[in-house]
């Protein structure tokens, strides 16, 4: 008879320590502890009904806090339309229509007022899809969005300071030995909350490719590869959201899109995509 080999030994250790694991947890598998980051984290299985009850609620209170921040902006929708009318320097603004101004007021407050209630509405939608996550999915989960948020945010800035103010100069500049700047308000608000929400839209380029990247759908050779298409889909898209024709509105934002779309590139290929 031979003596046991240091493998057998370290292999009899491993099955007595399981063995202990196993009389210590009777309920659990030995096996279980593989992967935890990739399985959901429920402490508790809820049902269909449960899901569903618990999804009309998050809406419930999301559309609470929208409704209080539209509430809210409205008693300083005046502030809020100044402080958007300071890029139109030298124009100014008629009500062709009775109520015009007011109908714009509401506009303005419902933008506003989703904007402020946005953080609320996204913690809702979070603790929504939490539990259905796995622990590996979590962890990425802050950094995105909050990622997502300084962009949003952003793209607004760039919006309000470049862009609105860049396409309003090229208006009032071309027609100005001619036409005498008379704007609606009404079209005017048209056109900056359309612009300052695409912008920011566009702004979450980054997020989309790192959550690509991420996944292993998209590697960042593969979106460094297809460069050419990009440049053209950044001038489609350039295009596209603006809301006005003039070259320079368009070839600022596509420009913009361009660097955040290579940015993202450059983000996943410090992840190791």
């Amino acid at each position: 008879m031979t003596a046991p080999t240091e493998t057998d030994l370290a292999t009899q250790n491993g099955a007595t320590q399981n063995g202990l694991n196993a009389a210590a947890n009777p309920g659990r598998s030995p096996a279980v502890d593989v992967q935890t980051d990739d399985v959901a984290d429920l402490d508790v299985e809820m049902s269909l009904f449960d899901h569903l009850e618990e999804l009309r609620m998050r809406i419930f209170y999301a559309l609470i806090a929208i409704v209080v921040g539209v509430i809210i902006c409205f008693f300083f929708v005046n502030p809020i339309v100044q402080l958007l009318e300071v890029p139109a320097q030298g124009v100014k603004f008629l009500q062709l229509s009775p109520g015009e101004y007011f109908f714009v007021s509401l506009k303005v407050a419902g933008y506003s007022g989703l904007l402020v209630a946005s953080p609320f509405v996204l913690y809702q939608i979070i603790q929504f899809v939490l539990p259905g996550l796995t622990r590996k999915e979590r962890r990425i989960i802050g950094p995105i969005v909050l990622g997502s948020s300084f962009l949003f945010v952003g793209g607004l800035v760039f919006a309000y300071v470049a862009l609105i103010p860049a396409a309003l100069n090229f208006f009032i500049s071309y027609g100005a030995d001619v036409v005498e700047q008379l704007w609606s308000i009404d079209r005017y608000f048209e056109f900056v909350l359309l612009l300052l929400f695409s912008t920011g839209l566009a702004f979450q380029i980054p997020v989309i490719q790192v959550l690509l990247g991420l996944l292993g759908l998209v590697t960042s050779g593969q979106m460094l590869s297809g460069w050419r298409y990009v440049v053209l889909g950044g001038a489609v898209l350039g295009a596209v959201l603006t809301p006005s024709t003039d070259p320079v509105t368009q070839s600022l934002l596509a420009g913009a899109v361009l660097g955040l779309y290579f940015g993202g590139t450059g983000m996943v290929k410090l992840l190791g995509r």
